[in-house]
């Protein structure tokens, strides 16, 4: 600082002591023509015959040789004055320099890298300006290396000190070139890391939102209600899946390139990554564990609707029988009684391969429920058999009453016509005229009755 301040006070001193040389040479010129006649008369007189001419020879020689010396002394200070002068220019520009150089590695050397994403952006800007000037500043340091050349190439007594100084500085340059690339390359990877971590709790966030509707116990109160709920859950399934696979390939593809470059926090980057991915697979699994229990919840809900609904058509099917039974006709055919006891059993048999779904929904039910639920879904199917089994034998009697009264309408239709022949023959027996030959009147029909047995049966209805 010292040194510093000198050159600086001889920098203010040495135009004044530039302006001083300059006005001798200027007066030493203007004392020229004076010098020069007085020269010339010095001459003439010296070449004549007299007694005084050897002295004006002598004084006219050391007239010229004071002149040459005076005129020599003067250029030889213009000529020291201006190198002292670059010198010190020179020192006082490279004294600048460093003192330039050495607040910009202060700015440069500082250990904040921001608290958070948006403050670390704005370190990162105001970093890059710095840089910028740094790169501009070259052209200083490149006229600073070519007023070393000037001194250098005069042949200056300072030349290897001028030298180290001019290596000094370009080191320290290069240097700060060095400082400002590794704390651009600091503040980078800082915000990078910032915005990583903001991605991560992000979806870290919205991976926990997701699971506590993945986890939902809702399973429906019935079989309306929980397929409302499978429908909602598949669409979020899916809308989850694709969505959660999007963002976790950002994620990783980010990671993934920050490693390669040589990110000095990569460990802990892996770190999040395989944290990430271990949450997204809880997900996923969450969300096939609700699956799993909404299917078997509408599997349950299922059978008992179909149950309820079985058993609604097997209770119609009992209120039909009485009217099988008791036809509102006033007399009844037995074809027709005997047809409609068929298509009863008819329907009847579209009931059997719904009865042994029921049993096997039952049985399968069985394997995955224990408990109330199991309890629960073993009385309905038992409740849903009773009545199937009731309705069963309930057309079991019917047949039987079908049967017993087609063959009571048939005796009955049979003797109608036995008692009325029997009238006819007895009204001939009774009359006036007798018959000539008994033979060609006694003609008695060949077939009026038929066994009961010969009547064909419905076919019966298998229990399940």
């Amino acid at each position: 600082m010292y040194l510093s301040g000198k050159r600086s006070e001889y920098l203010l001193i040495a135009p004044r002591a530039v302006l001083v040389t300059e006005g001798l040479r200027r007066e030493i010129q203007a004392h020229g023509p004076r010098l020069e006649e007085v020269l010339e008369r010095a001459g003439a007189l010296a070449s004549l015959r007299s007694p005084e001419a050897e002295a004006v020879r002598r004084g006219l020689e050391h007239l010229q040789s004071a002149w040459a010396g005076l005129r020599e002394a003067a250029e030889r200070r213009q000529q020291v004055l201006d190198a002292a002068f670059q010198v010190e220019q020179y020192y006082f520009d490279v004294a600048e320099v460093e003192a330039w150089l050495g607040e910009q590695e202060l700015l440069m050397m500082s250990e904040d890298k921001g608290k958070d994403e948006q403050s670390t952006l704005q370190l990162l800007k105001k970093h890059l300006q710095l840089e910028q000037g740094v790169e501009n500043y070259e052209e200083s340091i490149a006229q600073l290396s070519r007023q070393c050349r000037a001194l250098l190439e005069m042949g200056h007594p300072d030349s290897e000190q001028i030298s180290r100084r001019q290596s000094q500085v370009d080191r320290l340059y290069v240097a700060l070139k060095e400082l400002g690339e590794e704390r651009r390359v600091g503040l980078e990877q800082q915000y990078w890391l910032y915005q990583l971590s903001r991605q991560v709790d992000e979806l870290e966030h919205w991976i926990a939102e997701k699971e506590v509707v993945a986890g939902s116990p809702e399973l429906g109160q019935d079989f309306e209600h929980v397929s409302v709920l499978q429908e909602k859950f598949s669409e979020f399934a899916s809308e989850t899946g694709t969505a959660g696979r999007e963002r976790l390939a950002a994620v990783n593809q980010m990671v993934a390139q920050l490693i390669e470059c040589g990110h000095t926090a990569a460990a802990t980057m892996a770190e999040w990554k395989d944290g990430l991915n271990e949450a997204w697979a809880e997900l996923l699994e969450l969300m096939g564990t609700r699956a799993q229990l909404l299917a078997a919840s509408r599997e349950l809900h299922k059978f008992f609707s179909d149950a309820r609904e079985l058993q609604g058509q097997i209770e119609e099917k009992r209120r039909r029988l009485p009217r099988l039974t008791a036809p509102p006709e006033p007399r009844p055919s037995a074809s027709s009684m005997q047809r409609t006891l068929r298509a009863f059993e008819h329907d009847l048999q579209l009931l059997v391969s719904q009865v042994r779904q029921l049993q096997e929904g039952a049985a399968q039910l069985r394997t995955v429920y224990a408990g109330e639920h199991a309890e629960a879904i073993a009385s309905r199917e038992q409740e849903v058999l009773q009545g199937w089994k009731e309705l069963l034998a309930a057309c079991e009697d019917a047949r039987l009453h079908v049967s017993s009264t087609a063959d009571a309408l048939r005796f009955h239709s049979q003797a109608r016509d036995l008692l009325s022949w029997m009238d006819g023959i007895a009204g001939q027996i009774g009359a006036a005229d007798k018959p000539r030959c008994p033979s060609s009147h006694l003609g008695l029909p060949t077939c009026h009755w038929q066994p009961l047995s010969a009547v064909p049966r419905p076919p019966t209805i298998p229990y399940p």
